[in-house]
């Protein structure tokens, strides 16, 4: 639909159809784009200076209900751009880095009649008409109420796709987050997607951008949930396809710098499920054009001690470094998306060397095998860790033959005491003291690697 440039600035006249006037909402609501336009255009602000903004401004207030314009306040008419720039993230959903949200603070004035927004407030219903008298009287009282009552609190914004009760969800995540909701505007667009204004007491107005930081974690697993759920009915294959390109999004890469950076979703590819356990699924992907492995934790085996366990062993790998322990790459511990990525070794694992592969050993290659482990395992205990899961299957080999330790799911760093009674590992490799649950130390993994050379000189 085209606007006449010259008319909509000038006169404040639009190019439509006759049939536009004759519905008094439409009217109205382009009586409003008019203003917004020509405030925009006085203010000087960049983006409607732009050729075609006008028809861009018409199809923001066209996909919006007349309520929409009617509560709109011309005087802050730059908030209709920042509305413009949440519903495209939310259009390109796809490729955002977070969800649709803007928190700002406003002031409010508390009176008898409750809680309602001051001039510079997005939604303040400028639009009311009230005779000269009136508005004498109301200027007096408001000025009155403003100078006793006024006092800030956040605006937010969120545009996501429309769904049912999605303004029921974003109430109760509010409300959980500790925030008390005075105003609710919830405005759904010709397309599908929806603009939603509340104006919410309760947090620090100090703390804006800290509060807009948990409301973007809180919206975004919000929308994973449901777009899970959406696609329950979907082949399995394409379920764990849209699985992975979720979690994705939440990897965490250690730099020497900071510890921790966050790495673009677009960088990070799964591409296939290597193998699955009890508690957690192995997959192979990439990672900026890196081989990687990937281990994601089962969401519905999650609990307390497996969240705890999978902790440990972020913070193990991550302080850990040799040529003989497998590399720490990144991971995510926030829930309910666990996964931890590291260097993918494509040799395989020493037991499927020897009891899939049916390899026999010469004696060099054995004592290869043997000298690398003994290395990787000499530097764990130096450095006070206690892997009490050594076995041939979680001995990897690289592309050029390097033999290393993985999977610390249930390594731990040695107290002070140097004394754990807890029975852990796998019974073949388990030392006889952990099986009694008797007091033991590093000496358990001597016992474990003296399993593994037995089976590297039997083949069983």
């Amino acid at each position: 639909m085209y606007m006449g440039d010259t008319e909509s600035c000038c006169n404040s006249k639009v190019v439509l159809g006759s049939e536009w006037y004759q519905n008094g909402k439409e009217r109205q609501k382009i009586e409003v784009y008019i203003k917004v336009l020509n405030r925009l255009r006085e203010l000087n602000v960049h983006e409607a200076m732009v050729s075609g903004f006008d028809d861009d401004l018409w199809a923001h207030f066209h996909r919006l209900p007349t309520r929409y314009a009617l509560d709109m306040n011309v005087e802050r008419a730059q908030y209709v751009l920042m509305h413009k720039r949440l519903l495209h993230i939310a259009r390109t959903s796809a490729t955002a880095t977070g969800p649709a949200l803007e928190v700002r603070l406003v002031p409010v004035v508390r009176s008898a009649s409750g809680v309602s927004a001051c001039s510079n407030s997005l939604h303040s219903n400028s639009q009311s008409e009230v005779t000269p008298q009136d508005s004498e009287i109301q200027g007096k009282m408001m000025r009155h109420d403003y100078l006793l009552h006024c006092r800030h609190m956040h605006e937010i914004t969120i545009s996501t796709n429309d769904k049912p009760k999605l303004l029921s969800q974003l109430t109760s995540l509010l409300s959980e987050t500790g925030l008390d909701i005075q105003e609710a505007h919830a405005f759904s667009t010709l397309d599908g997607y929806s603009l939603d204004v509340f104006v919410v007491g309760g947090w620090a107005v100090e703390e804006t951008e800290k509060l807009k930081h948990v409301l973007a974690n809180k919206i975004q697993k919000l929308e994973e949930r449901s777009q899970l759920k959406e696609n329950g009915s979907l082949p399995l294959a394409e379920q764990e396809k849209i699985r992975m390109n979720i979690i994705s999004r939440h990897v965490i890469i250690p730099t020497p710098e900071n510890g921790v950076s966050t790495c673009e979703a677009s960088w990070f590819r799964f591409e296939k499920k290597i193998a699955s356990g009890s508690f957690s699924d192995l997959y192979k992907g990439t990672l900026c054009n890196q081989d990687v492995a990937i281990k994601v934790l089962k969401q519905e085996s999650l609990n307390e001690n497996i969240q705890r366990e999978f902790s440990q062993e972020v913070y193990i790998l991550s302080k850990i470094h040799h040529r003989n322990v497998v590399k720490f790459i990144g991971a995510c511990t926030k829930t309910p998306y666990l996964y931890l990525v590291t260097e993918y070794l494509s040799g395989g694992s020493i037991y499927d060397l020897l009891h899939k592969r049916n390899t026999v050993l010469t004696l060099p290659s054995l004592l290869k095998i043997a000298i690398d482990v003994s290395e990787g395992m000499k530097y764990l205990h130096q450095n006070d860790i206690i892997h009490r899961d050594l076995k041939s299957a979680n001995l990897l080999i690289d592309k050029t033959g390097v033999v290393k330790v993985a999977d610390f799911g249930v390594a731990r760093v040695r107290n002070q005491s140097g004394i754990m009674t807890a029975e852990t590992g796998t019974y073949r490799w388990m030392a006889p003291e952990v099986i009694e649950h008797k007091p033991y130390d590093h000496k358990v993994d001597v016992f474990s690697f003296a399993i593994v050379l037995w089976e590297l000189l039997t083949g069983k």
